[in-house]
């Protein structure tokens, strides 16, 4: 059975060698989007969406739903995630192209993936001189 496997220094605990995955997948960031924003909303854990689109209805319902039950958290939650303000009054005027519920959903999705994106490219350096501070 081990004979299949590629040839490597390193053993597991049980001693059957371990073969290294050969390529790094990248996660898919509109999956992790949707854990985010399934996290904040408090969506239930349900399969990946299969579109964007897809997830902005399912976050749009339960927008719409907040701003009906409890707005007061709706509006903590874009202000806690750092979602403009100069962006959310206009999502909120009457008489928009777009439903208030959808477009806010579309800035929490919008700022959610902005987030990934500078999690993903911006590397704090590694903190130096920190003797002492060990807990």
């Amino acid at each position: 059975m081990t004979e299949n496997l590629p040839k490597t220094d390193k053993t597991i605990p049980c001693g059957t060698p371990y073969a290294a995955p050969t390529t790094m997948t990248q996660p898919d960031p509109l999956a992790q989007a949707a854990a985010l924003v399934r996290q904040n909303l408090d969506l239930p854990a349900a399969a990946d969406p299969a579109s964007e689109q897809e997830l902005l209805e399912i976050m749009a319902a339960r927008v719409a739903e907040m701003l009906e039950r409890e707005p007061e958290q709706l509006m903590s939650l874009l202000y806690r995630l750092d979602v403009e303000e100069r962006k959310i009054r206009p999502a909120l005027q009457p008489g928009t192209a777009e439903p208030p519920p959808l477009a806010l959903a579309r800035l929490l999705l919008e700022r959610q993936k902005q987030r990934l994106e500078t999690k993903r490219t911006i590397r704090p350096a590694p903190l130096e001189n920190m003797e002492g501070w060990e807990w």
